[in-house]
């Protein structure tokens, strides 16, 4: 059964390369929120995990002769940063980037992770969430304005990449990994195996 990835993120393609999987990447046409948000931070990054998935299984189906025959799985992630119960999406902008920057700043905040799967044609919904704390040492203001330079803040939760030159910014990792980078393989191959989903090396 073929995989369908509603992400254009570059890690999570990088992620799934690494396990040999094959799948078709296909950009969600539901426009993630780019604001903060203080919410319940699970039922948010499944719901707009969610939201992502449905919006590309509309894709899949749309102009589909035969969609009742149609079959597939798509998969959706969400990613978000939270501390204090305060919700830190992607910033926007340099000072955007350096509050977010300073707030995680020798403190330990949650990585969350939502994972919406929709197996057509019979849209069979699954959703879980993966969590991992990260604490970060206390940066300095020249660390922060040399990070911001490096343009690495801006498409990532929290105005951070672990996998990138933020890797230096982490004291203690307590959980999934892969989950901080936005693709927590453990919890989604326990997910795929309910829809009797198997993984296929692609060669």
């Amino acid at each position: 059964m073929k995989l369908y990835l509603a992400s254009t993120s570059p890690r999570r393609r990088q992620i799934l390369n690494r396990l040999g999987w094959k799948y078709q990447t296909i950009k969600p046409t539901f426009l993630e929120p780019t604001i903060n948000y203080t919410a319940d931070a699970k039922k948010l990054s499944i719901t707009i995990a969610l939201l992502k998935t449905l919006s590309t299984a509309r894709q899949l189906q749309s102009g589909c002769a035969n969609c009742r025959r149609q079959t597939g799985i798509v998969l959706g992630f969400d990613t978000i940063v939270t501390i204090n119960r305060q919700i830190l999406g992607k910033p926007r902008n340099q000072t955007e980037a350096r509050r977010m920057l300073n707030l995680l700043s020798n403190k330990t905040h949650q990585v969350i992770t939502g994972i919406a799967i929709i197996r057509l044609p019979e849209y069979r919904i699954l959703t879980d969430a993966e969590k991992t704390l990260v604490t970060f040492r206390k940066l300095t203001e020249k660390e922060i304005a040399t990070y911001i330079e490096s343009k690495e803040p801006y498409d990532k939760a929290g105005a951070y990449a672990l996998q990138g030159k933020a890797g230096l910014f982490v004291k203690h990792i307590n959980g999934c990994y892969l989950n901080v980078i936005g693709l927590p393989v453990n919890l989604l191959l326990a997910m795929l195996k309910k829809l009797n989903w198997q993984p296929e090396n692609s060669g």
